[in-house]
Order: structure tokens, then C-alpha cells, then sequence
């Protein structure tokens, strides 16, 4: 086989120009199409994973189960692992295939025990504890866990800085990690190329998971407790039904097989997680792409050595025996647009021009690499989501459809973990830890969140100095803030004072007119949000696009960010409790503006017909006013015009007043001079 070094050349050579991976960082990218020639191949060691089985499942399908869990990765292993442990014993997973044949059969399995997140340091932290060791005293078999320790490259402050602090959240949960200087590496790993290095961020407890020992031995475990295990049988069609209330629930899964009467199905499709989901009515937004490693042949002296990443160049590498396995994530990925429904233990060519990046980056941390030649490839299909994150918890579309996918490569290192929680979030109704970040219900696209995604950085973003003139004059003067990506929502009805009193921690149910600040619980006492609850008039609706209340009436104020979330924690009171009212959704009818500051009131009391003292406006209440002699109606809401630029974005619009503090309406056209805060602080006095 080549060299990797040789690779490296031929690529860059055979191409009238440098792929854009070996451009300027200022070149845009262009992304592979998957009709590109990318085909299928076949795995070099087939015999030995490619097991051929009969026609038919391995075990008879029982005719119902308490949950079923569809998948054989690592995912579907752990969840149906965790829900036997924790007395679901009427469970049963299914494989369309044989364990791990999607994609938990090629990954590279590596386990690093240190991430940003507390959340997900004590998700890996039990992930490990049942590879590294319950597995093992359950079931007397080995799952293949190798110890050989992880070590983090910094080849620059900022990176190091941050494994420092990596580094002071593992002391809290008791993970051993060193820092160490270029020369302490070059001891613990003498074939590293340490010249460019600030440091290394080094944890002997980190390790590699063998995923078919893992998955085997988690089958059994749960096995034993009760579940049931079967492989070779491909699910068709995802039964739901409607309830007296409205509600779509579960009912069943159907195979060639035959049917099993469920109200919990549990997604862990991985690739293929869209396609069920579609099943059941149920959008799984995540895409499939070409994720890939090499393995080396043998190099002298990498026995024993730890695992290495390095976050800047996008590369791993994973100690295989005497030999390496080279990867990291692809940032011209190849996409796999058609996800075919027989592809089992199989992989893809290896695209060279997107996969050299990693090549490069490996050379230069270990230089002997590259007169080392190249054993295999691997090249197989992982799911990828917009914001990096797994797909877990309850579908909004479906009770009783569960969501345990997404897990951008990662899902042997989080499994365990997240098994456990999925299993907690299907027995009692939610996790046990807080999964707000991976739950599918948070999972939106906020066009804020793409413009800062543009702008992430270790320094202050470029807009920071607007910040600071617009946090100073809210303090010193008034500021205009639109808050209308934020969640509104009216809940009415007969039973809406129930609801009320069963949602909110606070008693809202104050006389009309009030305004309530309070959290919104669970069945835990755990805090789900804090929001604004308005307690209406009953009767003919006094606000815009409120509908008419029959009985008691509220309107919610709630984070833009959580909105999502909120709405199906409510949605699923009010269905399991059985309470008789609506809630209804005007978030994308209705805009919402804050107006803040020392000045504010004063500028309010100009355009509103409603005197704005404390005496006559107390804290904690509302009204509805005549702005600049109009009322705000729907009419309005929907046909105004404004106009607004913010952070490249420009929006029609049409101001309607001059504010006393902007006589040259510098706000609303979007212009913020050097002086900014200097001229606003001298219109405000």
C-alpha cells in the first residue's frame, strides 16, 4: 500500500489545482454531492463480520411489549440494557440485521472523559463505568475495554487555556488529568513532533471501546434480565392511533414477521433514524455523510501509547495494537442522500481529496507517518445534526415515540450514559440529569443562532463594541430591545385555573389585570422554566388574536430558546392530566418589544394614552392602550412595516416616530458610529 506521505503527494499532484482543504483558511468551502463517484465496497474483512444468517428473525416476535427499542448499535444495546436494569423486563429490540451491522461496527470507538459540559462529563464518566466494569461482573465476559489513557494537543494559548480549565471540572469529578509541558510530552510520547506545541492536556484513564464485544455483551446482560434480543428482522411500518382527546400515541410495530402491540418505540436507527421516523409521522432532522479513518501498518515504538486529538487540525489518532487509525471530521463532508435500506457491514471508496486534511494533520504530529504505509481504509455512513448535538427524548408529533439518535460519531463514548438517561426519560417521564441540549423538543433553527454561529471565537466578537454602547445606554439612558422571538401563548378554558394551579409554582390566579413572574415545575419539583403568566379578563378577548375564553383565561410570556420545550411540557400536562382547555400558539403572530432604561417611561408616556406612574400602573399588572392613538389589533400586527438591521440582517421597514434620544433615527436605520454611546448619552441628558 502507499505511503501516507506518498498519498498525500499523489493527491495534491493529480488535481489541477489544490483541493480547497490545502487552500488559504479565507476559501470558501465547497461541499462533496454523494453523485459524486463514491460506491460501495466491499469490506476486506467480511468473513469475520459479515455473519450470514437465515431468512427469519432469531427469536420469535412476542405479540406485545411494554417498549420497543429499533436498532442494534450502540445505542439501541444501551438503552434496552438500561430499561431491562431498571425493571422494564417486557422490552424488546430489534435489529433489521445483525448488532452494530449500521454503524457502530466500524467506528473508532475512542472514549475521552473530559468535554466543556458537566452534563456530558457524567454522561462518559458512566459510560465508562459499564464498560470498564459492570459488564464484566454481570455477565463474566469482557468487552474488549482498552486502558491506554487520551492526551489533548494545544498548538496555541488559547487551546491550552482552555484544557486547563477542562482539566479543573474533571478534579470536581474526580477524572485524573495533567497538563503537561512540549517536553513532558515528548516523554510520554517520543514519536510526537513537539515544536509547535504549547502544551498537552493528558488523562491515563481514557481508553478505546471494542463496539462488537460491547454491543454482544450488553445483549446478553439484558438478556438476562429479561429483554429480548432480535436480529434479522426489519421493521416495516410504526402504528398510531388517535385518542379520545386528539392525542397521537404509539400502538405497534409491524415487521414481515409480524406485528408487536407497543406504546413505546424507542428510535435508535442511527442513519436510518429519518426513515422511521417518517413511519410514524415523526421528523428526525439529521443527515447522513461519509465519515472515514485509515489504519495504518506497523510503526516501531507506538506500542502502548495513548490516544491522541488534536481539535485544531480536526484529526485523531487511535492507538490499534502496534498501528494507528487516523481520522477526524471531515469539514468537505460527502453526503448520503440516498440511504439504501440493505446496507449492512459495508463501506464506501475512500475519497482522497476530502479525506487528506487529516492526513496532513497527522504527519506533522507524528512525523514517522509518513514513510508508514496504509493497511485498510474505512469509509462508512454516520448521522450528523445542525448543531452537533444526539436527538433524544419524546417526539412532539407522537407520545410514546422516543428519539435516541444523532450522535455525530460519538454515540459509543455517550451511550452509556445517554441509554441510561433515555431509559429514565421512557419509565418516569423525563432524565434524570439535564438533557435540555440533546432533547428533541429544544431542537430549532434560530436564525440568531446561525449569524453567532458565524462569529464564535476565544476573543471578543466583532460586535462586541456595539454591545458595550448598547448595555451602557440601556443603563444611562433607554433602549429598544425586540423580544418577538419569544414564545406566546394563551391557555384557555373551563379547565384552565386547574391547569394553572398544577403548571406554576406561583399562585397566578391573582384578579385580572396581574402579571405573575414565576417558574414552571414538574412531577419531580424540578424547575422546567421561568415565565410571565397574565391572568385575562374571562369572556370576549380584550388582547390581540387572544381567542374567547369560555372560563378562566392566561396568556404566557416564555424565552424564545425554550419556547419549543415549553410548549409540549405543557401540551403533555394537559393531556395527562386530562384537563379540559387549550393551549394555543400566536409566537409567529404577535411581535413583543421591551422598552428599558431610566428614560423608558418617559419616552412611553409620549405615544401611550395610559398614565405610566406607579400609582396608576403598579408593578405585576398590564393593560391595553392606544399607542400614538391606535390600538395594536391583528390588522396591524400583521400588515405593519418595519425596518431594522441587525447583525448583517436587514428587515423592510418604516419608522413610524422619531425617538427624542435619536432625532436622526440612527437606531432604526441601523448605524452605529465610533461615538455611538457618546452621542445617545448627550441626546438622554
Amino acid at each position: 500500500m502507499a505511503f501516507l506521505g506518498t498519498a498525500v503527494r499523489r493527491v495534491a499532484s493529480c488535481r489541477p489545482a489544490l483541493s480547497p482543504l490545502c487552500r488559504s483558511a479565507t476559501t470558501s468551502r465547497r461541499y462533496s454531492s454523494s453523485s459524486e463517484p463514491t460506491t460501495e465496497k466491499s469490506v476486506p474483512y467480511e468473513n469475520v463480520l459479515k455473519v450470514e444468517g437465515g431468512s427469519g428473525p432469531t427469536k420469535p416476535l412476542p405479540k406485545s411489549a411494554e417498549a420497543v427499542v429499533i436498532g442494534g448499535g450502540s445505542l439501541g444495546c444501551q438503552t434496552v440494557y438500561h430499561l431491562a436494569k431498571m425493571g422494564m423486563t417486557n422490552v424488546v429490540l430489534l435489529e433489521r440485521d445483525r448488532l452494530t451491522a449500521g454503524t457502530t461496527w466500524h467506528t473508532a470507538g475512542l472514549l475521552w472523559q473530559l468535554r466543556p459540559s458537566d452534563v456530558e462529563v457524567e454522561l462518559l464518566a458512566h459510560t465508562r463505568q459499564v464498560i470498564s466494569h459492570d459488564l464484566e461482573q454481570e455477565t463474566g465476559l469482557e468487552t474488549g475495554w482498552i486502558q491506554n489513557g487520551g492526551l489533548f494537543i494545544a498548538s496555541n494559548k488559547q487551546r491550552l487555556d482552555e484544557y486547563k480549565r477542562l482539566m479543573s471540572l474533571g478534579k470536581v469529578y474526580g477524572i485524573e488529568s495533567h497538563v503537561l509541558s512540549p517536553a513532558e510530552t515528548k516523554d510520554l510520547y517520543p514519536l510526537m513532533n513537539v515544536d509547535d506545541l504549547y502544551g498537552t492536556l493528558y488523562v491515563p484513564k481514557d481508553g478505546t471501546m471494542d463496539p462488537a464485544g460491547t454491543c454482544t455483551t450488553l445483549s446478553r446482560a439484558a438478556t438476562a434480565r429479561g429483554a429480548t434480543v432480535i436480529e434479522n428482522c426489519p421493521v416495516t411500518g410504526i402504528q398510531v392511533s388517535t385518542d379520545d382527546m386528539g392525542v397521537k400515541r404509539v400502538k405497534a410495530v409491524e415487521t414481515f414477521h409480524g406485528t408487536i402491540q407497543t406504546p413505546v418505540v424507542v428510535n435508535c436507527a442511527g442513519v436510518w433514524a429519518t426513515k422511521l421516523g417518517e413511519m410514524a409521522g415523526v421528523k428526525v432532522p439529521l443527515i447522513a455523510m461519509h465519515h472515514a479513518y485509515v489504519v495504518t501498518e506497523r510503526i516501531e515504538g507506538i506500542q502502548n501509547m495513548p490516544n491522541v486529538r488534536d481539535h485544531d487540525a480536526s484529526v485523531y489518532l487511535r492507538l490499534q495494537g502496534d498501528a494507528l487509525s487516523v481520522g477526524g471530521y471531515e469539514q468537505n463532508p460527502v453526503f448520503w442522500d440516498k440511504v439504501s435500506d440493505k446496507f449492512a457491514f459495508s463501506l464506501f471508496d475512500l475519497d482522497w481529496d476530502v479525506f487528506m486534511q487529516h492526513i496532513e494533520g497527522a504527519i506533522n504530529r507524528v512525523p514517522a507517518l509518513e514513510q508508514t504505509g496504509i493497511k485498510s481504509t474505512v469509509c462508512g455512513p454516520e448521522s450528523f445534526t445542525a448543531d452537533h448535538k444526539p436527538l433524544m427524548g419524546e417526539a412532539p408529533e407522537v407520545r410514546g415515540f422516543f428519539l435516541g439518535c444523532g450522535f455525530n460519531s460519538a454515540g459509543m463514548m455517550l451511550g452509556g450514559g445517554c441509554g441510561r438517561e433515555l431509559a429514565h426519560w421512557i419509565i418516569h417521564g423525563r432524565p434524570e440529569k439535564d438533557m435540555y441540549g440533546y432533547d428533541i423538543r429544544y431542537n430549532q433553527n434560530y436564525k440568531y443562532n446561525e449569524l453567532l454561529g458565524k462569529e464564535y471565537t476565544f476573543d471578543y466578537p466583532p460586535h462586541h463594541h456595539v454591545i458595550k454602547n448598547e448595555c451602557l445606554t440601556c443603563r444611562h439612558g433607554v433602549s429598544v430591545f425586540d423580544m418577538s422571538y419569544f414564545g406566546k401563548f394563551y391557555l384557555t378554558g373551563p379547565d384552565a385555573k386547574k391547569a394553572a394551579d398544577w403548571l406554576f409554582s406561583a399562585d397566578v390566579n391573582k384578579i385580572p389585570g396581574s402579571t405573575v413572574y414565576t417558574c414552571m415545575l414538574n412531577k419531580r419539583g424540578g424547575s422546567e422554566a421561568d415565565l410571565t403568566v397574565s391572568r385575562l379578563e374571562a369572556g370576549t378577548a380584550n388582547l390581540p388574536l387572544a381567542p374567547e375564553a369560555n372560563g378562566d383565561a392566561y396568556y404566557l410570556a416564555i424565552g424564545g430558546g425554550v419556547a419549543e420545550h415549553n410548549w409540549n411540557h405543557i401540551k403533555t400536562v394537559l393531556q395527562d392530566e386530562a384537563f379540559n382547555c387549550q393551549l394555543t400558539d400566536y409566537s409567529e403572530d404577535m411581535g413583543m418589544i421591551s422598552i428599558q432604561g431610566p428614560k423608558s417611561r418617559e419616552v412611553l408616556q409620549e405615544i401611550l394614552d395610559t398614565d405610566l406612574s406607579n400609582e396608576a400602573f403598579a408593578f405585576s399588572t398590564h393593560k391595553v392602550c392606544n399607542a400614538a392613538g391606535h390600538k395594536v389589533n391583528a390588522d396591524f400586527i400583521k400588515s405593519g412595516k418595519f425596518a431594522l438591521e441587525r447583525m448583517g440582517v436587514v428587515y423592510e421597514a418604516k419608522p413610524h416616530l422619531k425617538s427624542p434620544f435619536d432625532p436622526s433615527n440612527n437606531r432604526v436605520k441601523g448605524i452605529y458610529p465610533d461615538n455611538y454611546h457618546n452621542v445617545y448619552k448627550a441626546n438622554a441628558q
